[in-house]
């Protein structure tokens, strides 16, 4: 599976903790991440990710473009609530395009994991079958 990997500033770190404990269940699948974020992840992980530009640079809407041509299965997004973002019309439309092509979208690491422990049981494969045609 396609599975991006963004986080606000304050979040960075949480989502790399995420990252490592979570890696042999990641380096199974295609990684993706906006600019900062997947230098964060590979540095503490090894994994290999394709990195975007900087979210506020445009790596949001990069993300967005992959969600509405079907190019990812699985976002996680790990958002800082309680600071206000310059680009949050395109964290907006990015969240939207998940709902519009039924995209699974983690905000929080609670979700994420739920999420990242059903991907480890197959849970999530409906989508697989969609890159096959």
């Amino acid at each position: 599976m396609n599975i991006a990997l963004i986080a606000h500033d304050k979040k960075k770190k949480a989502l790399v903790n995420f990252s490592v404990a979570y890696t042999q269940v990641l380096k199974k699948h295609s990684l993706f991440a906006t600019g900062t974020t997947g230098k964060v992840i590979h540095e503490a992980t090894g994994l290999e990710i394709h990195r975007f530009l900087s979210g506020p640079l445009g790596g949001d809407q990069q993300m967005g473009a992959e969600i509405a041509t079907n190019n990812l299965d699985l976002v996680i997004f790990i958002r800082d609530p309680l600071t206000a973002q310059p680009h949050e019309p395109d964290i907006l439309a990015l969240m939207r395009l998940c709902d519009v092509h039924n995209i699974p979208l983690a905000t929080n690491i609670g979700t994420a994991e739920i999420l990242v422990k059903g991907l480890e049981r197959g849970d999530l494969n409906w989508r697989v079958n969609i890159h096959d045609k």
